[in-house]
């Protein structure tokens, strides 16, 4: 007697039910990239708190003096900058996993995916927008004194203080994710209260005028979800 042993079995290798074309198993690194998008997040928020001298009643109000206590804070710049792009660059990453996997783990008509793919590419963008303009100004700083008006180091700082703390839009994201796990059981029960609390109050923020508050509670909710994430990656 004859046995045939199916190639798939021997190299552990599965087959796409719709094409049956062979498929590796999918790994974990879009996960850490949200990960690591979540944390640099988290310095980033901190790094724009520390370029404060638009906001120090030591020198609110006045740009000049705004503009001398800023060159002092290049280093903060710097690590701001540093942070939040590569934050971006993460995130732009994940963003495509979570994609992929709300795909394989929603129906085929599901508005999910869609949903939480858009709204973290809106945080991605607001994080390219909101450090575009570090390095102007970084090198600035030291250059002669005339090299730029004291006014629009003023801008700048309320630019770094507002425009890369919208992270309102991950609230969406958190609300597909919450839907996906107690809709259609995608996800592990507390990732979805973790979605619902984090993600509900940073969609609230969204639609507030204190919409920059999202940048205290978004990359939280990014970082503990993604490293919940890590158990379920390379499950379908």
């Amino acid at each position: 007697m004859s046995t045939t042993l199916d190639p798939s079995a021997r190299s552990g290798s599965r087959h796409d039910p719709g094409t049956g074309s062979p498929t590796r198993p999918r790994g974990r690194g879009w996960v850490l990239a949200g990960v690591g998008a979540g944390a640099a997040g988290i310095v980033s928020m901190v790094a724009s708190s520390l370029v404060d001298a638009v906001y120090d009643p030591a020198t609110s109000g006045d740009a000049d003096a705004i503009a001398e206590a800023m060159s002092n804070q290049v280093a903060q710049v710097l690590v701001f900058h540093t942070a939040t792009m590569l934050s971006c660059a993460l995130l732009v990453v994940f963003t495509a996993g979570l994609h992929r996997q709300l795909r394989h783990r929603t129906g085929p008509d599901s508005l999910v995916p869609g949903v939480a793919a858009i709204g973290l590419v809106l945080v991605a963008v607001a994080q390219l927008m909101g450090a575009g303009l570090t390095t102007e100004f970084a090198f600035a700083f030291a250059a002669p004194d005339d090299a730029f008006v004291p006014e629009t180091v003023a801008f700048f700082g309320h630019w770094v203080g507002t425009v890369p703390w919208l992270w309102g839009a991950a609230g969406l994201t958190g609300l597909a994710v919450a839907a996906a796990t107690f809709r259609q059981g995608a996800y592990p029960r507390w990732i979805g209260w973790v979605s619902v609390v984090l993600g509900g109050l940073t969609a609230v923020f969204l639609v507030s005028p204190a919409q920059y508050m999202a940048g205290m509670t978004g990359p939280v909710w990014l970082l503990v979800v993604s490293l919940g994430l890590l158990r379920t990656a390379r499950e379908a």
